[in-house]
């Protein structure tokens, strides 16, 4: 998998496990709100009276419904709205009340395919790949250091496009290489390289490009 691709997968994990979790939060914060108005109205006709006391906290507990608020819900004075009681809950309550099974199952997906991301990067940098092609003791070899296999001729023209610092080479620098007493070694070219582009894509990200016939080098697709 090219490395652009890996890292769409990876961050798209990151959004989606982010999202069920926030989704699984918010229904959770909706459902606490609606037990913790419901106890705070039925405390406050029970004692008819808007005073925070011991007992008020008591009776407050008593009507959630939710058991795992008891104790972890509490009552504040709301001063914008004339002193009333105001209940309220952590942030840390509210998650540790919903479900984020899934988004821990997608968190740890994507953790372990950043590790893999990593591993593979890593492993590119230590082979020396350059559009998932490596050249190995005089062999190539794939992403998965299996051996690409060549012709010979096929070999010598690779490794002079290979060494080369810009993967590319003239026509003219390949011919007196490959065939240096053939006047005109055009045609002979032309079918090296047209059986071997088929090999170099099969196994790589790499292609071979013509500059109009002058020239030719190794590009990734």
């Amino acid at each position: 998998m090219k490395q652009q691709y890996a890292v769409v997968v990876l961050f798209a994990l990151i959004i989606a496990s982010s999202m069920v979790s926030l989704t699984s939060y918010k229904a959770t914060e909706k459902l606490v709100t609606e037990d913790m108005n419901q106890a705070l109205a039925k405390t406050l006709d029970e004692q008819q009276s808007d005073v925070i006391s011991a007992d008020t906290i008591q009776v407050f507990n008593k009507h959630l419904q939710m058991e795992a608020l008891r104790g972890r819900a509490v009552l504040a004075v709301d001063t914008e709205r004339e002193f009333r009681p105001r209940p309220q809950v952590s942030t840390a309550t509210i998650l540790s009340l919903s479900d984020q099974r899934p988004a821990m199952v997608l968190w740890s997906i994507a953790l372990l395919w950043g590790l893999f991301c990593m591993y593979q990067h890593r492993r590119k940098m230590t082979l020396g790949l350059y559009g998932g092609l490596a050249l190995q003791n005089g062999r190539f070899v794939n992403a998965k250091g299996c051996e690409v296999k060549f012709t010979p001729m096929q070999q010598q023209l690779m490794e002079m496009l290979w060494l080369s610092p810009s993967h590319q080479l003239s026509k003219a620098e390949i011919c007196d290489a490959l065939w240096p007493k053939k006047p005109d070694a055009s045609e002979t070219l032309y079918t090296l390289i047209r059986r071997l582009k088929p090999i170099i894509e099969e196994h790589s990200d790499l292609k071979i490009e013509s500059d109009r016939g002058k020239s030719y080098g190794l590009t990734i697709r």
